[in-house]
């Protein structure tokens, strides 16, 4: 077993910690970079090493990750992509990377740090790394199954998600009773579940919302993987959702069999599609 150190970079909730339980369990050592006010400070017992750096810092991560023997690099965690847009104090290489976009799309800018990353030597590899076990599967997660009417929902929603997934908007389509009812953009999935409920309600209905989670047409591995937890379905209750319908082989489910025991309680119906979708 290789006993070079895993390079994590850690953005917020149960993804960086996950990483780092499994790789330890695995006996390699784990190398970490957090953000202040983004990244759990309890997520330093699980690693060798922590060091701390702001958004915009690309040369003094990539310094650290260097001397510590890391050479493989995983991104794992929320980092909000409004954060992209304000507060941000690039260092010199941040700030020539950023001269250098086409755009502003998230995808855009995290494959060009990926690219000045790799100059020195570090590569990036698939966020599943180690979590393969938590990929969504084809097949029924709950006991019971998607209704006709969540079924003819999860495959209108799907074609819709798709097609905002290839723009890089967000992966995320909510949909109810025949109708899109809210698409995910930078606010983040619960934002948008959220606002999906607040609209159902303004046209006098409860929310029985169908939720739709894909990849992009192209997804990239590396970073911005389809992710659920348990956190989202307490948020998912909540807010009157009935279904979830997830991209199998792409999409991560935290907790796997706990999430599905928990859905099965709230009475959400939730099962793993391929990537065409359900069939209505």
């Amino acid at each position: 077993m290789s006993t070079e150190p895993l390079g994590l970079i850690a953005g917020s909730g149960r993804f960086p910690f996950l990483v780092a339980e499994e790789a330890r369990r695995r006996g390699v050592p784990v190398v970490a970079l957090g953000i202040p006010g983004v990244t759990d400070e309890a997520l330093a017992p699980l690693v060798d090493t922590l060091t701390w750096f702001k958004l915009g810092q690309i040369d003094a991560p990539i310094k650290a990750l260097k001397d510590r023997g890391a050479r493989k690099v995983v991104m794992a965690g929320k980092v909000q992509h409004v954060s992209l847009f304000g507060g941000v104090m690039p260092d010199w290489r941040a700030a020539k990377v950023l001269l250098g976009l086409k755009d502003k799309r998230t995808d855009t800018i995290l494959k060009a740090v990926v690219d000045e990353f790799a100059k020195d030597g570090l590569e990036f590899i698939s966020s599943a790394h180690y979590l393969e076990h938590l990929l969504a599967p084809d097949a029924l997660l709950t006991r019971r199954p998607f209704s006709d009417d969540e079924r003819r929902d999860a495959a209108l929603g799907w074609k819709a998600a798709k097609a905002v997934a290839g723009f890089d908007i967000g992966q995320t389509v909510v949909v109810q009773g025949g109708a899109i009812v809210a698409v995910e953009g930078m606010e983040g999935t619960d934002a948008c579940v959220e606002r999906a409920a607040a609209l159902a309600r303004t046209q006098g209905r409860e929310p029985a919302l169908v939720v739709v989670k894909v990849a992009k047409p192209r997804q990239d591995f590396r970073f911005d993987l389809p992710v659920v937890g348990l956190d989202s379905l307490v948020h998912f209750k909540k807010l009157g959702v009935k279904a979830l319908a997830l991209e199998a082989g792409a999409t991560l489910i935290f907790d796997r069999d706990r999430f599905a025991s928990d859905a099965d309680s709230a009475g959400i119906a939730a099962a793993g599609f391929p990537p065409e979708g359900p069939i209505s």
